[in-house]
């Protein structure tokens, strides 16, 4: 056979994907696996929105749109845009993709060329590196501090930065960690770069799930030379529980849109008409915001549950998460010991395989987020299973020699 393109070959396989399938497989055979490894939400879609794409196919709202998206659908997010950001969007400025992940990529193939750097704080969500690769383009890590809540410091940034870097991804809130940049820290990385040509993949797709402090400022409102140079990456999947729908968008000055949209009429042409027609209900109907209320406050009683358990547990310690639905557990002073049937932790991925299989029990290692000794739990799961899950995990650690 003929041999695959280094494209291919240089797309590192996901340790996510790995648990998360074995996860799968164990509860097809009849085991009770309790999952924390979901990455969204447990809610269903809100019944307006399921009624409008109804009404999209009664009215035969099925064929073609504008390969970027709906004029409606962009006018609702320029609006959104505006009274929740502060930001001065036109529709030609807003590009609808195929889900935040396809924004992402599109905003990698308008921006990175082979050989640019792009900076990523660790720990990441682990699709940003292969997005950048996928464009020949090097990602650089920047190990960030536990005791920052993993939060990127001006510092840091600035020894990051090389002639060779094109983009930073900033990912507020953060997806392993649930942490949130505050105003100043986002003023103090946008000051770094105010001084540079860099451009800033702002990914503000947790930006609705926050329980602590203010809500998430974007950096895209720092400045106006600092709006020029951020593609603000959204959409309604952990907002509005659609994430099987695939509506995600980018807001950027529009000479990037226009590259976006223009590759985006050449792969995969427009995103679900159906999906756009009700992503435009979810922005502009009066019921988004109590339902997005119930959720937030199911997802902060959870949360506040996952960490008075995890309270309890000795020789655990975690990032306390302000949003998102994901709480980093640190399991360093775990390794080196044994479990009951003598396997050694020798790391996060070891003792993640070791929960599934004994205590039926599936989480997702920390090595897929670049940094190691860590397990990412997710609260997005309900509360019994959340009281049992953490109960076996207990277990497992007061069993460990």
């Amino acid at each position: 056979m003929a041999k695959l393109s280094q494209r291919a070959e240089r797309v590192s396989p996901s340790l996510t994907l790995e648990i998360t399938a074995k996860a799968k497989k164990m509860r097809a055979e009849g085991y009770p696996v309790i999952s924390f490894g979901a990455g969204e939400p447990d809610f269903n879609t809100p019944d307006y929105i399921v009624g409008a794409a109804k009404k999209a196919l009664r009215e035969g709202f099925t064929k073609y749109t504008p390969a970027s998206g709906t004029e409606a659908l962009k006018k609702a997010v320029a609006e959104k845009l505006y009274k929740d950001n502060g930001l001065t969007y036109d529709p030609a400025d807003i590009v609808i993709s195929n889900g935040a992940k396809h924004s992402l990529y599109n905003i990698c193939l308008a921006l990175v060329d082979a050989g640019d750097e792009v900076i990523i704080p660790a720990p990441y969500w682990l699709t940003y590196p292969e997005l950048v690769k996928l464009c020949e383009g090097v990602p650089v890590f920047v190990q960030t501090k536990a005791e920052n809540n993993f939060k990127l410091t001006a510092q840091e940034l600035r020894g990051a930065i090389t002639p060779k870097t094109k983009a930073i991804i900033l990912n507020n809130p953060c997806n392993p960690t649930g942490a949130v940049y505050s105003e100043a820290e986002i003023k103090a990385l946008a000051a770094v770069l105010e001084e540079t040509e860099i451009y800033v993949i702002s990914d503000e797709i947790y930006e609705k799930l926050v329980y602590e402090g203010d809500a998430p400022y974007s950096i895209a409102a720092y400045s106006p030379s600092m709006k020029e140079r951020t593609i603000v990456v959204n959409g309604v999947s952990k907002t509005y529980a659609m994430t099987g729908w695939r509506i995600g968008y980018t807001a950027s000055a529009r000479e990037i849109a226009k590259a976006m949209g223009g590759m985006q009429s050449h792969t995969t042409s427009n995103p679900n008409s159906i999906a756009q027609y009700a992503a435009t209900a979810a922005y502009l109907h009066s019921e988004g915001e109590s339902f997005l209320t119930e959720m937030k406050q199911t997802f902060d009683r959870r949360r506040k549950l996952m960490m008075e358990m995890l309270d309890k547990i000795d020789g655990l310690r975690y990032i306390r998460p302000q949003g998102a639905f994901y709480v980093m557990v640190d399991v360093r002073n775990l390794l080196g010991k044994k479990t009951k049937r003598g396997t050694v932790l020798d790391s996060a991925h070891t003792m993640a395989t070791e929960l599934l299989e004994t205590e039926m029990v599936a989480t997702i290692p920390s090595e897929s987020f670049g940094v190691d000794g860590y397990l990412r739990l997710s609260y997005a799961i309900s509360d019994e299973d959340i009281a049992a899950g953490l109960e076996c995990i207990a277990e497992f650690v007061r069993s460990l020699r």
